[in-house]
């Protein structure tokens, strides 16, 4: 390997972490500090700390990163990946990421407590070098966007991380992100957000999965044409004014009611009171009907039991694979609510005339109860699509029964 360039070297050297690229700076002189020139960077603080040597560990940890970016001088770093815990204060963070946007960073990967950094820096926001910007999880810190300009920016995934300014914060961030084509937003708490509106004419993935509440948003629209893949959880919004996804071929959706629309539920007599309580969903539905391959929960499903049918609209959908996730485990009273299910089920084998394939994921513990549910959709009397097949798993049981194609 003595023969081979610096710059060879350094690129092997950047599929290890920065602490294993170290390890080689023992093997002769040349080797000595190569390991810092590597354009990829990798610090996991949680890789070396032990109880017993916390603060220590901590100490050795900080000056380890602090050498490692002094011994690169102005070199160009491609990615920075950071991720440290409680401990850490930030005037130990803070110049490690303004030193690498400063040197032009495409990459950037913080995993980083709110106890660490409370109040993220909003140079990270403006930059024009970043391509790749990843921030979380679990208790993300807060943002508060004064301005947002990132050009080149094409992949965002934020977990966890608060937006002060709620829908007004993420409007910003969308505006500033011109060339931006995946979004993954997790953990996201928007309860307090008067409305979310997610808007690109670029994007063309989109993932948002908001954090379990027992309040329901408000309003919640989708204008994203060119979107291909959506997977979407989060409570049942009062209203979706706008769903618009022409370009759609794969979905996840796991939408759920609160618990004081599932008390409501049991006792609301009148049909129309009742699609006005949890029928808002529909317009969501409807607008993703042009989806190729559709995944469904169980507690989709149950919401699903609770709308009007009639008022879905599948008979021209082109939804080819329909997968129901979970099936049975939103079930409070079996019997009740599992036929209530089933019964959604055959409404979509009814109306869908181009699924070829429904995929039921059952994860029972009891074989008779698989067979069971199976039996119950075999006594369908009609199917809209001859080629449909239907298949019900139970991974917990490592069993699989597959229906005749022709019910």
């Amino acid at each position: 390997m003595d023969d081979l360039p610096d710059n060879l070297l350094c690129q092997i050297l950047s599929n290890l972490s920065t602490k294993e690229a170290a390890l080689t700076s023992v093997l002769s002189k040349r080797w000595r500090y190569l390991f810092a020139l590597v354009p990829n960077l990798d610090f996991n603080s949680f890789s070396s700390q032990h109880p017993e040597t916390m603060v220590q560990d901590q100490t050795s940890f900080i000056d380890f990163v602090d050498r490692v970016l002094k011994l690169r001088g102005e070199d160009h770093v491609s990615k920075f990946s950071l991720k440290c815990g409680d401990g850490f204060e930030d005037e130990d963070v803070y110049p490690w990421i303004s030193n690498v946007l400063r040197h032009g960073v495409s990459d950037l990967s913080l995993h980083v407590s709110s106890s660490l950094v409370y109040w993220l820096p909003s140079k990270v926001f403006v930059s024009k070098t970043l391509v790749r910007l990843k921030i979380g999880p679990e208790d993300g810190p807060k943002v508060k966007l004064k301005n947002v300009c990132l050009p080149r920016l094409k992949t965002l995934n934020l977990d966890s991380v608060v937006f002060v300014e709620g829908e007004i914060g993420f409007a910003k961030l969308l505006s500033g992100c011109p060339m931006l084509e995946e979004l993954s937003l997790r953990n996201l708490e928007w309860g307090y957000w008067g409305c979310c509106y997610v808007a690109s004419k670029i994007l063309k993935r989109l993932t948002l999965c908001c954090a379990h509440c027992d309040d329901n948003p408000k309003s919640v629209s989708f204008d994203t044409p060119n979107v291909v893949y959506f997977k979407y959880s989060d409570n049942i919004a009062h209203k979706y004014p706008k769903v618009n996804f022409n370009s759609l071929v794969k979905a996840s959706i796991d939408i759920r009611m609160t618990n004081d629309q599932k008390s409501s539920v049991r006792y609301v007599s009148d049909d129309d009171e009742e699609r006005e309580m949890v029928g808002n969903a529909t317009k969501l539905l409807m607008g993703i009907c042009n989806v190729k391959t559709l995944y469904l929960s169980y507690d989709t499903l149950e919401g699903l039991t609770h709308i009007a049918t009639s008022r879905l609209s599948l008979t021209h959908c082109p939804v080819k694979f329909l997968k129901i996730l979970k099936f049975g485990e939103a079930c409070d009273d079996d019997d009740v609510d599992m036929v209530m299910e089933i019964a959604t089920i055959n409404y979509f084998l009814q109306k869908m005339l181009n699924l070829e394939k429904l995929i039921v994921y059952y994860n029972t513990l009891i074989e008779e109860d698989l067979v069971e549910v199976s039996s119950q959709l075999q006594m369908l009397p009609v199917v809209a699509s001859s080629k449909c097949k239907i298949q019900v798993i139970s991974d917990s049981l490592g069993l699989s029964i597959t229906l005749p194609i022709s019910l």
